[in-house]
């Protein structure tokens, strides 16, 4: 489903902001954060906790190396979007003043290969042209720290990542033949094994378990917004976060919005995509964190930064700041 049907879907929901503080939200047409936003505006929560939630869809191209969203929170054209914690480190270590004040979740993806692939597992990727959507993104990164960890070899050096610049052209170089498997992000995962001849040969979030050495789900996807936005309008990021506390138990709950979710955001009809994508969801999302959650996001960090290096992640250090836990 292309972006304007999306778009449409969301308008229909937007209302009149009155006098509440407008929070702009620009989130990518193809990832999985939409459905709880179509949700909190479908419920009204956004009123209900007094502040306007202003919904926008992008593209999930790069634009001048980022991603479109981080682009557009930089750029002053978003106050909420959300990036993986990494991407907030290196942005913010290079100046950008955006901050990590609530979590999203295990928001990373699966190496998914056709079903013949000799491909069994991360330690069968030497000599295999391996799709990415850039060599920067956690997937990959996560594959090479654990390739280096358990299997004494690393991917970037013994295969051939071969860059997409979007989820979109990731599927295309699977399909095309371009390469032995990908590295896709979960929600677009079901999409391809159900109606193809594929197979996820290993989900992400198994080694951001193994990695971070704890049974604790963590999020590697946060909320960010500005400085500036923080500090001129506390109470409607507060107010976002207990929407979306309120939005979170309702879509783990509630079967029938999925449904309706489907119907008006996924590119597909089938019912047993719809109901693998909520599962995916359900397993993947993190209401809320805690400085435990942080420490542990650290230490995963930590991990991931002496295995891969700070050439991999593109930063060495999580700057002070980063995570805003007091935004209550």
């Amino acid at each position: 489903m292309n972006i304007a049907t999306q778009q449409a879907a969301l308008d229909a929901q937007h209302g009149d902001p009155g006098d509440l503080p407008v929070m702009r939200a620009r989130f990518e047409h193809n990832g999985s954060p939409r459905y709880m936003l179509y949700t909190i505006k479908r419920l009204g929560l956004d009123h209900d906790h007094g502040f306007h939630l202003d919904v926008e869809l992008v593209s999930d191209e790069l634009e001048g190396g980022m991603e479109t969203v981080e682009a557009r929170l930089q750029d002053g054209d978003a106050d909420l979007i959300d990036i993986d914690y990494i991407s907030t480190a290196r942005e913010r270590a290079e100046g950008a003043p955006i901050v990590a004040f609530h979590p999203y979740g295990r928001t990373v993806g699966g190496l998914v290969a056709p079903t013949d692939t000799d491909i069994g597992g991360i330690e069968d990727l030497p000599g295999h042209r391996i799709g990415v959507v850039r060599r920067l993104d956690k997937n990959w990164i996560l594959v090479r720290a654990a390739c280096r960890e358990y299997h004494g070899f690393d991917p970037d050096e013994e295969a051939t990542p071969v860059e997409a610049g979007s989820k979109v052209g990731l599927t295309e170089l699977l399909h095309d033949g371009e390469v032995d498997a990908v590295l896709q992000f979960w929600p677009i995962v079901p999409e391809i094994t159900e109606r193809g001849d594929y197979r996820e040969v290993l989900p992400m979030s198994t080694l951001v378990q193994r990695l971070s050495e704890t049974d604790n789900r963590l999020p590697v996807s946060t909320f960010l917004t500005s400085e500036s936005y923080l500090a001129d309008h506390p109470e409607a990021v507060r107010s976002f976060k207990r929407a979306y506390r309120e939005v979170v138990d309702y879509l783990v709950e509630d079967d029938e919005i999925w449904e309706e979710i489907g119907s008006k955001l996924m590119t597909y009809d089938d019912p047993a995509i719809v109901r693998a994508v909520r599962d995916g969801w359900r397993d993947m999302v993190v209401r809320d964190w805690d400085a435990e959650t942080v420490a542990g996001m650290e230490r995963l960090f930590d991990h991931l930064l002496d295995v891969a290096g700070g050439d991999a992640l593109g930063v060495d250090h999580i700057p002070e700041g980063t995570f805003r836990l007091e935004v209550e």
